[in-house]
């Protein structure tokens, strides 16, 4: 089990808020090297500068998911300014508030650009070095909506779902090289994922879910994520009550079905 991530080079998408600005915080208190991502610039700066009395070793980089270019450019910048990646947590993404029918295919390209593509060009950019250095860790925030569909959630969904075939396949041809990956499933977690999932014109849904604002804090799912990492666990689920659909799904089929369409998705 690994005890601490001191003089580990930690890389965070999605970290301007929620679990990702958990995440840096939690890293950067073991003493590890920090970047930061996101496309939001001015609070990815207000995370780093709330983080200065933590560590001195959190950088920003700013750039957008949405751009596979723009996500490669950075990939080989990053790897040039910091010579090695040896976490690298893809964490960053988007959701939908839409019905699958009413979904324009450009939303679903988008939605499938930043939750699955980005991070692959990620891991394919870091993974050269980490197997030279024998080691590395890959940590990903799917969801518990990887595990089964749900409604207005089409795009998402799918999304994470793909997660699952292309990480467990990196870590399967990659264990014997000092590779981990860890999947994460969170169900509701206090986040601003609501507020800016898409809905069927492109706009932002502008709402937090209610659900969502009753899920844990960020700061206890990013504790937890880093635990499982540290204990080298594949497949992770994190939240509460909600959790108990994904073994319904699992284990009583008949009785997911029934009650899927049933809860409230907004």
């Amino acid at each position: 089990m690994l005890r601490n991530y001191q003089g580990k080079t930690v890389w965070i998408t999605g970290a301007s808020s929620g679990i990702g600005a958990a995440l840096a915080r939690e890293f950067a208190m073991e003493g590890a090297r920090v970047i930061i991502s996101s496309h939001e610039a001015e609070e990815l700066e207000a995370v780093r500068r709330s983080l200065e009395p933590v560590s001195k070793e959190v950088h920003a980089v700013v750039f957008n998911l949405g751009f596979p270019e723009e996500v490669m450019a950075t990939a080989e910048k990053v790897l040039q300014e910091f010579g090695r990646v040896d976490v690298l947590m893809n964490n960053g993404g988007i959701s939908t508030r839409a019905l699958a029918l009413e979904t324009p295919l450009e939303i679903d390209r988008r939605v499938m650009e930043i939750d699955y593509f980005s991070g692959v060009i990620l891991a394919k950019a870091v993974l050269p070095g980490m197997i030279e250095n024998g080691y590395g860790h890959i940590g990903v925030t799917s969801s518990i909506s990887g595990k089964f569909g749900f409604p207005l959630r089409s795009a998402y969904a799918a999304a994470k779902h793909a997660l699952f075939g292309f990480y467990k396949s990196l870590w399967a041809e990659n264990s014997d090289k000092g590779i981990r990956v860890t999947i994460f499933s969170p169900g509701r977690v206090q986040t601003n994922i609501s507020l800016h999932a898409l809905e069927k014109d492109g706009k932002e849904y502008g709402k937090m879910s209610p659900g969502q604002a009753k899920g844990i804090p960020p700061e206890t799912c990013a504790r937890k994520m880093i635990r499982a990492m540290k204990r080298n666990r594949k497949d992770v689920l994190i939240g509460g009550g909600e959790l108990v659909m994904v073994w319904i799904h699992k284990y009583c089929k008949w009785l997911y079905y029934r009650l899927v369409n049933k809860i409230s998705a907004k």
